[in-house]
Parts: structure tokens; sequence; C-alpha cells
């Protein structure tokens, strides 16, 4: 394993007797790399993570970590921020001014500044922050600990435009394993260099390169099994059954009136993560703060459904095309 962060073997791993997530699945995760871990909702994406990370026990096969792995994960509950505590004790909750960051001690202000703080928030506790200050926060104290693998599932849910920026450069500079599960076609495109596939009734497959790579390179699915057409039926097409080369009316419909829908939900979801990361809207409206939070999430799921529709619904025109 001197290569490899995480090696496994015959992987296998079920919820009934019939409901495989993944069998018979072998392969490693190399050190350095960056991986995708794709699929539609509860196909076991998140599964397929705690396995690979050795938070679940297989059915079946072996997964071997690296004795030297140091994994770090990404908190979307934001659990590890302690209401009352400030930036400082957050960073540096033994006292002192430094933070120890890839093995070098920075100034916790100098290093917080990289995270778009101002020096002046340093004791500041952590309920005045609006939520777009306490991502960054939570990202700041995530790459001020060791680690050689970085875990983060649905990483860009809940960030404002400033800080997803941010994350894609702080995610690009890591210098360790990354495994990420993501919606967010660009954002993989942007890091990853490999993506595991969780392609449902227990198929896992491995392409080279991000999201987009992946849709050029998967195998076109199945073409479902016809009845033969009656005598009556074919000679009154005149040459017997066609096979459809194309999208349905309300499916091409839907995929023409989806990127309207999405460039109004993207406009929507920046107006409100700006709104929500003025750091003064907590002071000055509280109650505002919960209801903008809200909207702000309710548009980001939205937007996210959206873009996966898309994304199906592009890929399945793909294919129709491809087997005309």
């Amino acid at each position: 394993m001197t290569d490899a962060a995480v090696c496994f073997d015959n992987l296998g791993f079920f919820y009934e007797a019939d409901h495989w997530v993944l069998r018979g699945y072998s392969g490693r995760v190399e050190r350095g790399r960056a991986f995708a871990i794709l699929g539609p909702n509860g196909r076991g994406k998140t599964t397929l993570l705690k396995l690979l990370t050795g938070r679940l026990e297989p059915d079946s096969g072996a997964v071997r970590l690296s004795p030297t792995l140091e994994p770090a994960y990404f908190d979307q509950k934001r659990t590890a921020l302690d209401p009352e505590a400030g930036l400082r004790q957050i960073l540096c909750p033994f006292g002192g001014d430094s933070v120890l960051v890839n093995g070098k001690p920075r100034h916790v202000a100098s290093y917080l500044k990289d995270f778009l703080f101002d020096s002046r928030q340093l004791d500041s506790p952590v309920r005045t922050l609006s939520g777009g200050e306490r991502n960054r926060l939570l990202l700041a104290l995530l790459f001020a600990r060791p680690s050689n693998l970085l875990i983060m599932d649905e990483p860009t849910n809940d960030l404002d435009m400033d800080t997803l920026d941010l994350l894609q450069e702080v995610l690009s500079d890591y210098q360790g394993t990354l495994l990420l599960v993501s919606h967010d076609r660009d954002f993989l495109d942007r890091l990853v260099t490999s993506t595991i596939a969780v392609e449902g009734d227990g198929t896992v497959a491995e392409y080279a390169g991000g999201y987009s790579d992946y849709l050029r390179q998967r195998p076109p699915p199945p073409a479902p099994a016809r009845p033969t057409p009656r005598p009556a039926e074919a000679e009154a097409t005149g040459t017997g059954i066609r096979s459809r080369r194309k999208l349905g009316y309300r499916q091409q419909r839907e995929l023409d009136q989806l990127p309207e829908r999405i460039e109004a939900l993207t406009r929507a979801v920046a107006a409100l993560a700006e709104q929500v990361a003025d750091p003064d809207l907590f002071r000055r409206d509280p109650a505002a703060y919960p209801r903008l939070t809200a909207a702000l999430e309710e548009r980001q799921a939205e937007l996210a459904a959206a873009e996966e529709s898309w994304l199906e619904l592009e890929a399945l025109r793909e294919d129709l095309e491809r087997g005309a």
C-alpha cells in the first residue's frame, strides 16, 4: 500500500438480500489524488464513502486503510463550532495566538485573513457570525488540522459564492487525498482526477477525469426489450416499429426550460447568499437571519434538483442520439 491510501477487494454491501448497494468492487484510492463519488440520490454514495473510510463494515470483501492515514471530515452541521466561543478560541483551544498549518506555525489573525476574516473579529463569538462566515470558519478549522485524507460529503451545499470560490482554492492546494460527494458539475470538473460512479443494482465503476468526462465515457444504458409488433401495427408504419431516437415531447420541453430556470435560481441563490453573508445582518435584524437562511437553503435545494434533472435529461438525449 505504499502508493495507496485505501485498498479494497471484492467489496460488497446490501440493505436487503435483493438490494445491493455494491458488490464485487475492487480497486484502490491512490495517495494525492482527488476522487468524485457520483450517482443519483439514494443509490449509496454516502454508504460507499463510509465503507472506503472504515466507518462502515462491508457485508463481503475487505477494506485496508493505510496505517499512516490521518482523515479529516467536513461537518456540514457545524457541530465542531461552539456558538459561545470566539474565533481565536476555536482555532487555538489551548491558548496562544498561533495555529499549525501544514506543519508550520502561523499567527491566527494572518491565517483567518486567508478565509476572508477581519482581525477585529478574532474574539467575536461564533453566534454573531453569518452563515457564510460560519462555513468559512469551519473550513479554516478543517485545514488547520493535520490530515492526508479529506472526506467531504456535499461540501458545496449552503455555501455563498465567496466561500465556494475559497473552497475550490484551498482544495486545489491540498496535498493529500480527496474524496468528494457532490452534484456540482463545475466544482468536480475543476478538482477531481477520477470519478467513481454508483450506478445502482450493485454496480460501481471508475472513470478517468471529472463529471463531464464521466458523462462522455459511461456506456449507454441497455435498450429496453420491445414486444414484437402485430402485423397491423407494422403495416400502419410502413417500415415497422422504429426505435425512438429523441426525447419525448414533455422531456424535451423540460430540457429546453431548465437552463432558464437554473439561471433564475442561481441569481436567487447569489442574492440570498449575499444577504446572509452580511456581517451586520444578525445584529441589525436577528429575526431576518433564520428566515433568509431558510429561503437560501430552499433555493439551493431547488437549484441542485434542477441541475440534476438537466444532467439526467441531457445524458439521456446524448444516449438516444448515439443509438440513432
